[in-house]
Order: structure tokens, then C-alpha cells, then sequence
């Protein structure tokens, strides 16, 4: 058994292995087809990873698919049962690419309430508002990484909350799994951000920081 199965060979995957390496955690990743990429990734991370493919049982009690909305989705549909009271972290951002004006999924809901419908699992909301390259390095000037967590499920919730901290980031709980629509739109806000060459300043390396008064 290992703690987090990560599915992806992306640079979100790389990112969130990271702060799972660097918080003492054992990582199972998961390539859509290429296993030779996750080994790759593997070998270059070092410390407790395992490789496979998508497909392969997941040994993870925390389950990051670390990819788009449409294929989290399929992740779901695939390992159907199997996910049953695993903690599976949405980071998605279910952005309408054809136009980049909104979102894609129906108004009033997000990306983890529609598939809290579809899986016996218990879905929580992190990690839509951080960039890949920050996770990798776990900071921006210096400052933490907030991570804004959002679930229905205290203990899926806590868990994620830890596996977070113990990385090196601060969690922040922002409330139930509905929370996370708001959360979608901050995470649209912070992708337009860095999509627009008129903003040089963000690309790809800013993050939401919430600072409470001292």
C-alpha cells in the first residue's frame, strides 16, 4: 500500500509528487499508457514511488487524478467501485477552452460536485489554485503555498489537509464540497492571469495567499 496515488505523468503530477515526497509520503503514479514516463519521473524524484498505468489497482487511500475535468471523469467510469471510500482530490478546473468566458459545468455547481454524483468515493476540492512549477518548488518569494481545501467529509477533508501541510503548504478549509464553485472561479481568475501576454508579470508563477492580520 502506499498513501497517494497520483494519476498523470503531467507537470501537476510531478508538482503534487513532489510535496508528497518532501511531506515523508509514499506515491503510487499512474501514466494513461506510457509506464516508461512514470518511471522516468520516478527515478527522478527518488524516494518512495512506485510506476504503473492506468488500469492497475490503486493502492492509494488519497487518489489525485492529476489531469483535466473530461478525463477525471473517465478515471471515474474506469475504476468505478474501487474508488468506494478512497479520498479523491478534484484539482480540476473545468474551463470551456473554446472560448476561455467561463466554465463548463452547469451554473451553480463545480467540477467536484458533479463527480461527488458520479463516485462512491469521497471527493474534495485542493490544489485548482496553485500552479505546477510552484508546487514543484513549494513557494512563491518565499511565502507558503495556501491550498484551499473544500469537502463534506471531515476526515477526507483533514487528510488532505495533512497530506498538504506535511508537504510544506497551508492548508486553509473553506467549507463544504459546494465551496468549490467559488474555488473554480478563483482558479479561472489565476489561469486567465497568466494566459494573457498583455500580463508578462504572471505566467504561470503567482499564487493566492491569504494573510491573516497579525
Amino acid at each position: 500500500m502506499t498513501d497517494i496515488t497520483i494519476i498523470g505523468t503531467g507537470n501537476m503530477a510531478r508538482g503534487l509528487a513532489s510535496r508528497a515526497l518532501a511531506g515523508g509520503k509514499s506515491v503510487q503514479l499512474l501514466a494513461h499508457s506510457d509506464k516508461a514516463k512514470a518511471e522516468s519521473i520516478a527515478a527522478e524524484l527518488g524516494g518512495q514511488v512506485s510506476a504503473g498505468t492506468v488500469g492497475d489497482a490503486i493502492t492509494g487511500s488519497i487518489v489525485v487524478p492529476a489531469v483535466y475535468f473530461d478525463a477525471s471523469k473517465d478515471v471515474i467510469a474506469q475504476y468505478g467501485d474501487a474508488l468506494n471510500d478512497k479520498v479523491y482530490v478534484d484539482i480540476t478546473n473545468p474551463i470551456d477552452f473554446s472560448t476561455f468566458e467561463g466554465l463548463t459545468v452547469p451554473a451553480g455547481s463545480s467540477a467536484a460536485e458533479e463527480l461527488q454524483k458520479a463516485t462512491g468515493a469521497k471527493v474534495v476540492k485542493a490544489f485548482n489554485t496553485t500552479f505546477a512549477a510552484t508546487l514543484t518548488d513549494g513557494q512563491v518569494a518565499g511565502q507558503q503555498l495556501d491550498v484551499l481545501v473544500a469537502g463534506d467529509d471531515d476526515a477526507a477533508v483533514r487528510a488532505v489537509a495533512d497530506f498538504a501541510k506535511a508537504g510544506g503548504l497551508t492548508p486553509i478549509v473553506v467549507g463544504p464540497l459546494r465551496r468549490a464553485q467559488q474555488l473554480e472561479q478563483a482558479g479561472f481568475l489565476n489561469i486567465l492571469l497568466s494566459a494573457n501576454d498583455q500580463l508578462p508579470q504572471f505566467q504561470w508563477n503567482s499564487a493566492l495567499r491569504f494573510q491573516p492580520a497579525t
